[in-house]
């Protein structure tokens, strides 16, 4: 169970200045050695049930996807942004990581008037953007971004492994565990892994 609880300073703070529509912003998959980066941006409303909401890391995936099914229904607006791997590997993993932030902020089908995101630095027209380290962890908006984010590109990541069985994306995602490795030695590198990433650099 999660030891902290997400606030909501943050968004009374910019509330009280004015701004209704406030987006929280996460990504998930940036240190996956295979696989899409995927950023989310979600839009609660003032009267939000905050539930089991915290950062996505801290909680169980049963609980993450009862979160996304509860964030997704009382959400004002949520959108995603997904960034292949071979955009990573020809732009670097930072500038993916605001691609996929400002695409999931684009997408929103209401336009924020200010964002609040995780650690990450980006810029939205003139409105303000306030970025918060692990904010994933202390504001509740960004935590429910994230647990969208995490939900969206596990379930990416199995269906990655129905199409790549043998690299058994469905149980690590992507991510740089042991099994993980050993399969890489076995089978080599399939065409959605990171080649500007360690160690699929130095097998490829």
């Amino acid at each position: 169970m999660a030891k902290t609880k997400p606030h909501t300073k943050e968004e009374r703070a910019l509330r009280a200045d004015g701004h209704l529509y406030i987006a929280g912003v996460d990504e998930a998959g940036k240190g996956s050695w295979a696989g899409p980066l995927v950023a989310a941006a979600v839009i609660l409303p003032v009267d939000f049930t905050a539930r089991l909401v915290n950062d996505s890391k801290q909680l169980t995936p049963k609980t993450r996807e009862k979160m996304f099914v509860h964030i997704t229904r009382q959400a004002v607006s949520w959108a995603v942004g997904v960034v292949p791997p071979q955009y990573i590997d020809r732009n670097g993993i930072v500038a993916a990581n605001k691609k996929a932030m400002l695409d999931a902020l684009k997408r929103l089908h209401i336009r924020p008037q200010a964002v609040l995101v995780d650690a990450v630095r980006i810029k939205y027209g003139k409105k303000p953007v306030k970025s918060i380290i692990d904010g994933d962890a202390k504001v509740l908006s960004i935590a429910a971004a994230s647990i969208v984010a995490k939900v969206v590109r596990d379930e990416l990541m199995n269906s990655e492994h129905r199409l790549y069985p043998k690299y058994e994306f469905h149980l690590h995602k992507g991510y740089g565990t042991r099994r993980h490795h050993t399969l890489l030695k076995q089978h080599g590198i399939s065409p959605i892994h990171r080649r500007s990433f360690r160690p699929i650099k130095e097998l490829a």
